[in-house]
């Protein structure tokens, strides 16, 4: 028996009226999750806690049946995890996003233009930080690569901080939201004083694109203790994603990180590599479990782009989807396929909600006839809701 989920990040939303009051999942064009919906179990599932913040580590830990309020110790831990940081049990890990800061001055008048730098290359980021590292690192505080504008910064010896995520404070000014603690305010300023001025930022600008101005930090946590994925559910799983936070969670839980080449995070992703990819390790390579993380509805949530949602959720549908089917359906093998967001990305905020997510739980073995397509109101409709969001795995995988 082979399991898959596909995890379209921050793809549920809400109606919209120039949707005819449909949520963006509703009116996408996704014929492949249609066929599958009117043979699936359609429902709703609370993936964020009462309490906690929603995002994605928190989301993804209880779909992956990790309950999060025992197992989350901040996001930037499981980051680092995935990129080689040592973390030591004395070391707090945060988050550290080049960001678009506005022109105003002083400092603390800026406004957040973008919490992602128009997704900057990693290789632009990459001489960006060396910059950063170059005048700011020391030993108490060091900088390490990540991807594209999320990177991580190692405070050894430190404290977990109370900081603000940047994409939950788009077009404001940052003045309420810079740290408190005076050293994290200066390496923050100091930041866009290095950043602001270099060539690539210069070039950047010459183009139309925004710059990576300024560090952001936030996600701040100590070292994670997962449990292993295979001695908890007796499975053997492989992590498809281009984020840093999800394949931090898969080392943290035991389980491989498949890379697919071209996988950047955003819209213009490998669709087709990573659906291979899941083919390939659950058909070909021993794994009984694959995770496909897809983050593009996310960042297109968080630019507030309702045109690059659609397309987003409609690129899932047919590349990665209706493949995913194809391939598992010609091999004869049995399998349980899981569609679901991890948490809501309303448009309207532009940042995570904590609603229920609607789910698609499809069995190859079984004949469903839900008489539902796959949405926000069919699945509320279903009157399926399944409270502890960190269970779903179990259930899933067949395993209670």
């Amino acid at each position: 028996m082979k399991y898959i989920i596909i995890l379209g990040d921050g793809m549920a939303d809400e109606p919209q009226e120039s949707l005819e009051g449909k949520t963006p999942l509703e009116a996408a064009s996704t014929p492949a999750m249609d066929f599958l919906a009117l043979r699936s179990e359609i429902g709703l599932l609370k993936t964020i806690p009462d309490g906690m913040t929603p995002g994605s580590d928190t989301a993804n830990l209880a779909v992956m049946g990790y309950d999060p309020e025992k197992y989350y110790t901040g996001r930037s831990p499981l980051e680092a995890l995935s990129i080689g940081v040592p973390l030591r049990e004395e070391d707090v890990a945060f988050r550290c996003n080049f960001v678009t800061l506005s022109d105003e001055e002083p400092y603390e008048e800026k406004r957040i233009l973008d919490h992602s730098s128009g997704e900057i290359p990693t290789e632009d980021a990459a001489v960006l930080l060396e910059a950063v590292k170059k005048e700011l690192e020391t030993e108490e505080f060091q900088f390490y690569l990540g991807t594209s504008y999320r990177h991580c910064l190692i405070w050894h010896g430190g404290q977990v901080l109370p900081l603000a995520a940047p994409h939950d404070h788009l077009g404001e000014k940052i003045g309420p939201y810079l740290p408190a603690d005076s050293r994290f305010y200066d390496l923050q300023k100091r930041s866009y004083e290095i950043l602001s001025s270099h060539l690539i930022n210069q070039k950047r600008k010459e183009q139309g694109l925004n710059q990576a101005n300024s560090c952001w930090f936030w996600g701040a946590g100590t070292k994670p203790g997962l449990s292993s994925f295979e001695s908890l559910y007796g499975k053997k799983g492989v992590m498809i994603s281009a984020v840093d936070l999800l394949k931090g969670i898969a080392v943290g839980a035991g389980m491989r990180v498949k890379e697919v080449e071209g996988a950047n995070g955003g819209l213009h992703t490998n669709y087709e590599g990573k659906a291979r990819a899941a083919v390939e390790a659950v058909l070909n390579e021993g794994a009984d479990f694959a995770y496909i993380h897809l983050e593009a509805p996310d960042e297109m949530s968080h630019q507030g782009s309702l045109e690059r949602k659609l397309k987003a959720i409609e690129n899932l549908d047919a590349r990665i989807v209706k493949p995913v089917y194809e391939a598992m359906e010609a091999s004869g093998e049995p399998y349980r396929l899981l569609i679901l967001p991890d948490h809501p990305t309303p448009l309207r905020i532009r940042t995570h909600s904590s609603d229920p997510v609607p789910y698609l739980l499809y069995d190859s073995r079984k004949n469903l006839d839900s008489k539902r397509l796959y949405g926000e109101r069919a699945a509320r409709e279903s009157g399926i809701f399944r409270e502890k969001g960190y269970q779903m795995m179990r259930y899933f995988l067949e395993a209670e």
